[in-house]
């Protein structure tokens, strides 16, 4: 019989292969302690990696043992009281049944769960597993700032920096064997003249000869060593060309009510869902801008630490935060070359008369603007205005804007994948 064991070592003396097979093995608990730990974490983090711990049952496995050998016979005795089949009752009473005094102990030692550590990106991997971008779109590249440069082969001029040496010594070589070539090829008929000579008995009159001869292969050799070792002829420069580096930009706005009626808790699990929509986003794009913007009555581009912090008062008007936005997008981010993204919380309190300009808005300026679009409302309570308006918004645009209602953290999480989830027609493409 024989045995294959692969001992090959990955990083840090790891075989990722057997780790993949035993994350894929045991994906349901992985995926349910991920979602279970997502709506515990703090925001600073949740992208970093989680222990998993594995019930020791979940992980068992069957194994092949040894009987005693041999022939045997063994004779089981019957029972008059139970059948194949028949439950028996759990003894009333707790605690263990030994000889000692007072109940079983908690802290005994016994077999530990399973625990082992995943990294961060294979913690983000569980997060977002399964989830698209809808309208995901490559645009076109803008104002491009990064290049590579790229070899095309090798001129006669540039830098001493890029002297292609190998090159420059062939070419020399080149040289040096053309223009030497007559030289080295007269020598050698002179050279073979005279060694016929002195291997000949050759009259006197012969010999004299060798005295010119010698002078001749004097004057051949200092011909072939005054032909230049090295010429600025023969230099060859590497050339290099800059290739601009594809990259893929998306904008995501945050737009977040900080009227009165907005609560730090509310602002809080708001955030939450910001950093989800984030973290996502840098998954699918090379280069992510984030623009904060905060309204009450009026609204206002700010940074991230006075976008969830500051405390405002005072009542909500929503179309401002709208009107903003579609400023921001016409002055620097061009649809033509930005994907772009936009997240919406709020509690839903809205001036009556405001919802129906949202909806207005929304329709004519924004939705064809943007990749996609969410409104989340965090609250208890019935819904608004502002909600029913934006439910006849997304009925129009199903695909490019979405809604949902949060109550309390641990909603964040399955709504955020009820947004993302990846579409049936998105997974077949």
């Amino acid at each position: 019989m024989s045995y294959i064991i692969d001992r090959r070592l990955n990083g840090k003396h790891k075989s990722s292969v057997n780790r993949q097979r035993f994350l894929r093995r045991y994906r349901e608990h992985i995926r349910k302690a991920v979602e279970e730990e997502v709506n515990q974490r703090s925001i600073q983090d949740l992208d970093r990696g989680e222990q998993i711990t594995i019930p020791k049952r979940d992980i068992h496995e069957p194994h092949f043992g040894h009987g005693e050998g041999g022939i045997g016979s063994i004779v089981h005795p019957g029972n008059k009281e139970f059948s194949s089949g028949d439950r028996i009752p759990k003894p009333e009473g707790g605690g263990g049944q030994g000889s000692g005094q007072g109940d079983a102990s908690n802290q005994g030692e016994g077999e530990d769960d399973f625990v082992f550590q995943i990294s961060q990106e294979e913690f983000l991997n569980f997060v977002f597993e399964d989830l698209a971008l809808p309208n995901l779109v490559r645009k076109n590249l803008k104002e491009i700032k990064e290049f590579s440069l790229k070899h095309a082969g090798v001129v006669s001029e540039g830098t001493p920096s890029k002297l292609n040496i190998v090159r420059s010594m062939r070419n020399a070589y080149a040289r040096r064997m053309v223009m030497s070539s007559g030289s080295r090829k007269k020598l050698a008929e002179v050279e073979a003249e005279r060694d016929a000579i002195l291997a000949s008995d050759a009259a006197p009159e012969e010999k004299a000869k060798l005295e010119w001869l010698d002078e001749q292969i004097a004057l051949l050799k200092q011909k072939i060593e005054r032909t230049p070792f090295l010429d600025t002829y023969d230099l060859r420069y590497n050339h290099h060309v800059k290739e601009p580096l594809p990259s893929t930009k998306a904008v995501m706005f945050c737009i977040m009510d900080v009227s009165g009626s907005m609560t730090q808790e509310t602002k809080n699990v708001a955030k939450r869902f910001f950093i989800l929509l984030y973290l996502f986003l840098t998954r699918n794009y090379e280069k992510i801008d984030v623009v904060f913007i905060r309204h009450h009555t009026s609204a206002k581009e700010v940074s991230e630490e006075e976008f969830f912090y500051s405390r405002e008062t005072g009542g909500t008007i929503v179309s401002s935060a709208l009107k903003l936005m579609e400023k921001i997008v016409k002055d620097r981010y061009s649809p033509e070359q930005w994907n772009i993204y936009a997240a919406q919380a709020s509690d839903g309190d809205n001036w009556d008369d405001d919802s129906r300009i949202c909806r207005k808005i929304m329709e004519e300026n924004i939705v064809d603007l943007v990749q996609y679009f969410t409104y989340i409302e965090i609250t208890p309570r019935e819904h608004q205005s502002l909600w029913h308006s934006y439910e006849q918004v997304q009925a129009n645009h199903p695909k490019s804007f979405a809604m949902r209602n949060i109550v309390e953290v641990g909603d964040i999480y399955p709504v955020f994948r009820d947004l993302f989830q990846r579409r049936q027609h998105e997974s077949n493409q």
